[in-house]
C-alpha cells in the first residue's frame, strides 16, 4: 500500500471522527432545545390549566350564588304562604272553640 493511500485512509478516518463529533454535539444541543421546548410548553400548559380552572371556579361559585339565591327566594315565599294557611286555620280553629264553649 503506498503511502498517499494511508494517508487518504486516515484523513477518511479523520475526517469521519469530526463528523461523528459535530454531530453527537449537534445531537445534544437538539435534545436540549427540545427539552426546554418541552418545558416550556408544559408551563404553558399548566398556566392555561390554571386560568381555565379559576374561571371555571367563578362561574360554579356564581351559578351557586344565583341557584341559592333562587331557593331563598322560594323557600320565603313557600313559608309565607304555609304561614298565611296557618293563620287562617287558626282563626277558623278559634272560631270553632268559642262556637263549642259558647253552645256547649
Amino acid at each position: 500500500m503506498s503511502f498517499e493511500a494511508i494517508k487518504g485512509i486516515s484523513d477518511a478516518e479523520t475526517l469521519a471522527k469530526a463528523r461523528v463529533s459535530e454531530a453527537e454535539v449537534k445531537a445534544r444541543q437538539m435534545l436540549a432545545d427540545a427539552e426546554t421546548a418541552g418545558k416550556a410548553a408544559l408551563e404553558a400548559a399548566s398556566t392555561r390549566a390554571e386560568s381555565e380552572l379559576k374561571e371555571l371556579r367563578k362561574k360554579a361559585e356564581e351559578q351557586t350564588a344565583e341557584k341559592t339565591a333562587a331557593l331563598e327566594r322560594e323557600i320565603a315565599e313557600e313559608t309565607d304562604a304555609l304561614r298565611q294557611k296557618a293563620e287562617l286555620k287558626l282563626k277558623d280553629a278559634a272560631a270553632l272553640v268559642v262556637e263549642r264553649i259558647v253552645s256547649g
